[in-house]
């Protein structure tokens, strides 16, 4: 997300190389490649998780370079594919916590800002997906919900 309410400019970072190609040192097949994405979905990994593993455990550098194929496309093919999209799902849990924080620090107001924030974000996320259809037109974010959901 954006930062919004503050001046600064974000993290630096490293960035992915230009050029698409298949790495060298990868002999995975594409079909291999699918069925570890698949196995390790169903032992109930987010898609960035599904990432970092095939990284590094199996020296799978891009799923895509391989399969053509992203990560959310290959769990979508399968109907492994989460209901809620796991940005949205991680500003819930964040707001789910800081709930409970302030249920016991009452007086704590930087959290309360920080709440504001994180239910600012989930509804300009939920209407971003309301709008490219990855949600439904009458899903609606609940706090209580969300406990029983997520919590």
């Amino acid at each position: 997300m954006a930062r919004m309410y503050s001046r600064k400019k974000g993290k630096s970072k490293s960035k992915k190389p230009l050029v698409k190609t298949k790495s060298i040192w990868v002999t995975y097949s594409p079909k291999e490649v699918e069925s570890l994405v698949l196995k390790i979905a169903k032992l109930g990994n987010t898609t960035s998780q599904i990432g970092l593993i095939l990284r590094d455990s199996y020296g799978i550098p891009e799923v895509r370079d391989i399969t053509k194929k992203k990560i959310t496309q290959i769990l979508e093919e399968n109907k492994l594919k989460p209901e809620i999209p796991e940005d949205l799902r991680a500003l819930i849990k964040k707001d789910i916590h800081l709930m409970k924080h302030l249920e016991e620090n009452k007086k704590d107001m930087t959290a309360k800002r920080g709440l504001q924030l994180t239910e600012s974000k989930i509804n300009r996320l939920v209407k971003y997906y309301k709008r490219t259809d990855k949600l439904p037109q009458d899903w609606k974010f609940d706090k209580d919900k969300a406990k029983l959901i997520i919590g």
